[in-house]
């Protein structure tokens, strides 16, 4: 069914490029037009549905380029995920996709799946079985023996076994792979968080291996040797990138040049509860950790916007909170909005698909009350979200 969206204000690119009294025309889950509000319903159809927000901001759906759909963001989300069987945490993942979605994520990547469950629920989405936000499915992360989320079946010992995953993930469909290239905070008695797991040659033979299936990799790296392999690599993006040393943080402006240049973006993975985070760490140390990431953007590094939503606090349904990190790096209001929707879906290879109001474009919108690109907090006030052309809210 056709329907017109209109709004006193539509954002339709970046850097604040804004049609006041705008409209969108929605055919088949696709953008078919965008323009001044008049001269879209101009060339819609006689008695269109229509949606109207006369005091609202119409924006592209918002991106989140770190989830795991499979946990549930409890007190102890590897346990309950544990002690599941797949169809408890496929109906778990289809109740938490809806969170997204009421936040105004339209967009997700899911980083870390079991039995393929994120996989079929991408399928389900696309084959509009269920709602839900458009998902980049991981599969199967690639960690070493005992390793970080080694309980997602992910376990590999020498190159023949690590090829061999890639290969299992892709004939899964992934979207993309990701590899464990450090410990994690989340896996009981693994190796230390800034521990590299892997070297930069055995890194490098999993890239080429989801290269050749056309896959970028994404590189799970607190540790400051990991995150050097993972760019000697030629990983596409590197999750989390906190600089952790054995003794403290080692941040090398020389790497930071080099993710830089080769254009590999950094996910902070910045929690919703990322204050609370800076309690329990220590200010000071939650500051020089934080410091790391505002010199990264500084330097030039591309930033996306995720939320590691799964793990303990980190939910699903307050990305607002997660982006009000980057407000604390320096960002404005508008630079941040942008962050979330067409630097991050071009930093995800979805520039073509979503990220903008453009005509041929997936219908992925949001509608908020107020102006986000002066007062993030708009974004809290959600009025309507559409996912590949299907209203949720």
């Amino acid at each position: 069914m056709d329907t017109l969206i209109s709004a006193r204000r539509v954002v339709i690119g970046p850097h604040g490029q804004v049609l006041a009294d705008g409209a969108v025309l929605v055919r088949n889950g696709v953008i078919a037009d965008t323009g001044p509000r008049h001269e879209v319903e101009s060339r819609a159809p006689a008695g269109i549905l229509r949606h109207d927000y006369p005091d609202g901001t119409l924006l592209p759906g918002l991106v989140d380029a770190h989830v795991h759909l499979v946990l549930d963001a409890g007190a102890d989300p590897v346990a309950t995920l544990r002690e599941a069987d797949d169809a408890t945490v496929a109906k778990g993942i289809a109740e938490r996709a809806l969170g997204l979605l009421s936040a105004g994520v339209t967009t997700v990547r899911d980083l870390g799946d079991r039995n393929g469950l994120t996989t079929e629920f991408r399928d389900a989405v696309r084959a509009g079985r269920l709602p839900g936000p458009r998902v980049l499915a991981a599969g199967t992360p690639v960690t070493g023996p005992g390793g970080h989320c080694w309980f997602l079946g992910g376990e590999v010992s020498g190159e023949d076994a690590a090829r061999a995953l890639v290969r299992r993930n892709v004939e899964r469909g992934t979207d993309l792979v990701k590899v464990m290239a450090t410990g994690g905070g989340i896996t009981k008695g693994g190796p230390p968080i800034w521990a590299p797991q892997f070297t930069a040659e055995e890194l490098r033979i999993i890239v080429q291996e989801a290269a050749s299936a056309g896959l970028p990799v994404a590189a799970h790296a607190h540790g400051t040797a990991g995150i050097v392999a993972a760019v000697e690599a030629g990983v596409s993006t590197i999750e989390h990138c906190t600089w952790i040393d054995q003794d403290g943080f080692r941040l090398l402006d020389d790497v930071v040049d080099e993710i830089a240049a080769r254009g590999i973006g950094v996910c902070p993975a910045a929690s919703p509860d990322w204050r609370g985070f800076a309690e329990r760490f220590g200010r000071e140390r939650a500051e020089e950790m934080f410091g790391g990431i505002r010199r990264m953007r500084e330097r030039g590094v591309r930033l996306l916007t995720g939320t590691d939503a799964g793990v303990s606090r980190e939910v699903f349904d307050d990305f607002v909170s997660s982006l009000e990190f980057f407000a604390y790096l320096g960002c404005t209001s508008q630079e941040i909005v942008d962050l979330a929707t067409c630097e991050a879906a071009e930093a995800l290879g979805l520039s073509k698909v979503t990220g903008r109001l453009l005509p041929g474009l997936s219908a992925d919108l949001l509608v908020v009350e107020g102006d986000p690109l002066s007062d993030l907090q708009a974004l809290r006030r959600v009025r309507l979200v559409m996912a590949g052309g299907r209203v949720h809210a």
